[in-house]
């Protein structure tokens, strides 16, 4: 039996998380949930998920940047290596882009923000999709 990659999705909407864990779910990913950054430091932790889908705006603001900050000052390789995509709706609520127009909401590894990609708020069940394999397929071949 092929093994289902395990997915940390930190957001503090709860109907959001709850529609993306059923895309995720549906398409044959085990996801595991925290809806603010503390708990989800402790279920990356405990869980090693293979990607992390992370909102930038939660309760304390962008709640999202303070953990990737924690992530990746731990220590231990996985934690500076695991990828991660931002989840943000800045771009709904305020017009303001983290990335150029043409940049088509990616970066590499390691620019401006150690995550592999962003994803606008609201998101296209088949956007996510793509970019949950894409960043998977990625790391599997880096590591």
């Amino acid at each position: 039996m092929a093994k289902r990659e395990k997915i940390l999705l930190v957001d503090d909407d709860v109907d959001l998380v709850k529609a993306l864990r059923l895309v995720l779910e549906n398409n044959g990913y085990t996801v595991v949930v925290a809806h603010d950054a503390e708990s989800g430091l402790t279920k990356a932790d405990a869980d090693r998920p293979d990607l992390i889908l992370l909102d930038v705006m939660m309760p304390d603001s962008t709640e999202g940047f303070g953990y990737i900050w924690k992530l990746r000052q731990r220590g231990e390789p996985y934690f500076q290596n695991v990828p991660i995509i931002m989840l943000t709706a800045i771009q709904e609520r305020t017009g303001l882009l983290f990335y150029p127009e043409s940049a088509a909401g990616t970066f590499k590894a390691g620019e401006r923000v150690p995550v592999q990609a962003f994803l606008d708020k609201p998101i296209d069940p088949a956007r996510l999709l793509k970019s949950v394999q894409e960043v998977l397929t990625a790391a599997w071949r880096k590591g």
